[in-house]
């Protein structure tokens, strides 16, 4: 991968795209679709709890199945497709993905460049509101409430003991990283308790 000189990171049409790595995680048998059951499945792989990866389960695959099936007859499994996640792209977001889903480096360290003030590599709870804020597409309502929910569920999720959400964190999320990372951390913690 080499970046161009719009700073997009020029990815292999063969391989998948930074959006769509971000959300593979929850394609839990790897058939290039996400049910609702594996939504929910790969938030209680990372550690939320039953009302959360419900919530999510249904939020996340009644907002994005139509968006990714484009031409097909809908659905009352609400599949999302992998391959077409970036046509789910909302508003009111950070630009770190292009509108083909690919990772914009530039964009990225925009976001810590301007709101981490405080840390130079990590966000604080105020500096990601004003980060979010910043955001905000006028009277864009649904793109509001769908960058406040992930990025509060990721701050919540992740923050450290400090109340910092750190800028390897973040980045990991975008390049869908962080989700196994999660996961295992999950896993090895339930099986440290259960000894």
């Amino acid at each position: 991968m080499a970046a161009d000189s719009n700073s997009v990171v020029m990815e292999n049409h063969d391989q998948p795209n930074a959006l769509q790595k971000h959300v593979m995680f929850f394609d839990r048998n790897n058939d290039g679709l996400i049910y609702p059951s594996e939504t929910f499945q790969g938030f209680r792989a990372i550690g939320c709890g039953l009302l959360l990866s419900s919530v999510a389960a249904v939020f996340i695959n009644l907002g994005l199945s139509r968006k990714t099936r484009p031409g097909k007859a809908f659905s009352l499994h609400f599949p999302i497709e992998v391959k077409n996640i970036h046509l789910s792209k909302h508003t009111s977001d950070s630009g770190v993905y292009d509108k083909e889903g690919r990772f914009v480096p530039s964009k990225f360290e925009d976001m810590f460049s301007k709101h981490a003030c405080t840390h130079p590599h990590a966000l604080t709870s105020e500096e990601l509101s004003k980060l979010m804020k910043s955001i905000r597409e006028a009277k864009d309502y649904g793109g509001w409430l769908a960058a406040f929910t992930e990025w509060k569920i990721l701050y919540h999720l992740c923050k450290d003991e400090k109340g910092l959400l750190h800028k390897d964190t973040v980045r990991a999320v975008y390049d869908g990283s962080l989700f196994d990372r999660m996961a295992k951390e999950h896993a090895d913690a339930a099986s440290k308790k259960n000894k």
